[in-house]
């Protein structure tokens, strides 16, 4: 899968389908399936590495989850998140971000937010690299924006996403990520603009959909956003599995003699 065929999908008016993946095992899986993207989130902060947020992680580590994504998933178009503060820097400083990035194995950058971005998505376009912006609820500003809230609700509120948006698009973005929006201000973006939208918790109006795995597996606890949809409890079963084993070894049937070298 390559940027043009993702971009062809909208012109076809086909719907796009992308999971965020972390580690190498979850992505040859992807890649056996008819999944489109994958995203490697900087939401491995929270989901790999335990943090309450997505701000702990740094590029060393984005490209050490990207590389193993990248080996797992060969036939697949791979996005990488830009983490915290790592294209907030000197020009120099947010271009040495993008090259590891990239160099590790991702097709494109995703980055959030615009204010302040738009010279430097220019930048990074001009250079060859797509680039996928990131509207709404944008997790790495969560400290400005007082938690992990939907966006968009006042008027004021959703005509600069729309007019950010097509900023991104005129600024050469391929796409966008619309996180917990109204399903209202999709539709209006998805009328007023091409640019390839990608919805999470954004309604059904959007070209495509984004969910974390771990999230969509039912491997998150009590974690339900209103927009997730848990295709398997695999809490459960792993759970069960764990103690299934546990119970065969202090039974001593584990392992038996065809698991045994004589």
């Amino acid at each position: 899968m390559n940027i043009n065929q993702i971009k062809q999908l909208k012109y076809d008016n086909k719907k796009i389908s992308m999971l965020t993946c972390y580690d190498y095992s979850s992505a040859k899986i992807i890649n056996q399936s008819n999944i489109d993207m994958i995203l490697v989130g900087d939401s491995a902060a929270m989901v790999m590495h335990g943090h309450n947020s997505t701000l702990p992680i740094d590029v060393a580590t984005m490209a050490l989850h990207i590389k193993a994504v990248a080996k797992g998933a060969p036939d697949k178009f791979i996005v990488g998140d830009m983490p915290f503060m790592s294209f907030r820097k000197s020009l120099s400083d947010n271009m040495t971000a993008v090259e590891k990035i990239m160099k590790a194995g991702a097709h494109a950058i995703k980055l959030e937010g615009f204010d302040g971005n738009l010279e430097l998505i220019k930048h990074i376009v001009q250079s060859g690299v797509p680039v996928m912006g990131h509207l709404g609820l944008t997790p790495q500003s969560v400290n400005s924006l007082g938690g992990y809230k939907v966006q968009g609700k006042i008027d004021e509120d959703k005509i600069k996403i729309i007019n950010d948006t097509q900023s991104l698009e005129k600024a050469g973005c391929f796409a966008v990520v619309l996180e917990c929006v109204p399903s209202t201000l999709s539709q209006d973006i998805a009328k007023q603009t091409e640019i390839i939208t990608i919805g999470i918790g954004a309604g059904d109006c959007v070209d495509g959909q984004v969910l974390v795995i771990n999230d969509m597996l039912g491997m998150s606890g009590d974690f339900q956003p209103k927009f997730v949809r848990k295709y398997l409890n695999a809490e459960q079963l792993f759970l069960q599995a764990f103690n299934e084993f546990d119970k065969d070894v202090k039974d001593s049937q584990f392992p038996s003699s065809k698991e045994s070298y004589s």
